[in-house]
């Protein structure tokens, strides 16, 4: 018999919301940091598989820093809401601004890689040196070291298990469903909480797909959370991801559909509203491996 995902959160809450904000302005490809091309993913739609510099998309992605980050962080604090900052180190040691607010608001930094490059490319040893080097920065710019890891889309069979090794306690490379589970079968005797992320809920798609407008944007994100707050209502409480890219919500005419979320989410009761650590930690003492 289908049996529907099921965990209790703590306080009655009928969701948990864990929002993610992805930190790659400052460390994607570019010539400039020895990259043999121009970075693909580009809003602009120009990507020329040659050494040379694009600008225009450097200058794109710079825009989540400078404008960007301002709108996306005075919407959290005015909001009160909790959020995981999946950061690539690079970009918080080329903008310490960014480590400071997360910082400043009492935030989560995850470990979104040293660099926001494939790592699916490398071999144990060089993928060992990646983790271990992202760990160490982001701790050295935030005074927080990651207990998280999302990966740049595709990880290797090695990945968890440097995780493990290295002491990190969830892994979010994971689509497979809407609760926490555990991973005990890659390091047997250390398992590691999975925390599932979503792509559905993820503002990329405004990039990749220009006709997804905010409005449709903002109205999947809402369905998603009211059909899940419902299955909460039942007794089937589950978690909702919402990722969201300082470059692409912070805009002017997209920041708005986070607001309008934001107030939706604060319009319902027992919603806990949290980190990805204060899920993976509450699981691990709830549902012991």
């Amino acid at each position: 018999m289908i049996r529907e995902e099921r965990l209790d959160w703590p306080n009655g809450a009928k969701i948990a919301l864990s929002i993610v904000v992805n930190v790659e302005e400052g460390s994607e490809m570019t010539v400039a940091r020895g990259d043999k091309g121009m970075e693909p993913v580009d809003e602009l739609g120009i990507h020329i598989k040659a050494p040379i510099r694009n600008y225009g998309n450097e200058s794109n992605y710079l825009y989540g820093i400078k404008a960007g980050a301002p709108r996306v962080a005075k919407l959290l604090r005015d909001y009160g809401v909790k959020a995981s900052w999946t950061v690539a180190a690079m970009s918080l040691e080329n903008h310490p601004e960014i480590a400071e607010t997360i910082r400043d608001l009492g935030h989560e930094p995850v470990s979104h890689g040293w660099r926001w490059i494939h790592q699916f490319k490398m071999d144990e040893e060089a993928e060992r040196a990646f983790i271990r080097r992202a760990a160490d920065s982001i701790e050295r710019t935030t005074g927080t070291r990651p207990k998280g890891w999302l990966s740049r889309y595709f990880h290797t069979d090695n990945t968890r298990r440097l995780l493990i090794e290295q002491g990190f306690a969830y892994h979010m490379d994971d689509y497979s469903g809407d609760v926490p589970f555990w991973d005990g079968e890659t390091v047997p005797g250390r398992p590691i909480v999975i925390l599932p992320y979503q792509l559905d809920t993820n503002d990329m798609k405004m990039w990749t797909d220009p006709a997804y407008t905010p409005a449709a944007w903002l109205d999947y994100a809402r369905h998603s959370f009211d059909q899940l707050y419902r299955e909460g209502e039942r007794g089937n409480p589950k978690m909702m991801s919402l990722g969201l890219h300082l470059r692409i919500i912070g805009r002017p005419g997209r920041i708005w559909a986070l607001e309008h979320f934001l107030r939706h989410v604060r319009a319902c009761e027992d919603v806990w509203v949290t980190t990805r650590a204060e899920i993976a930690d509450w699981f691990a003492r709830a549902v012991p491996a």
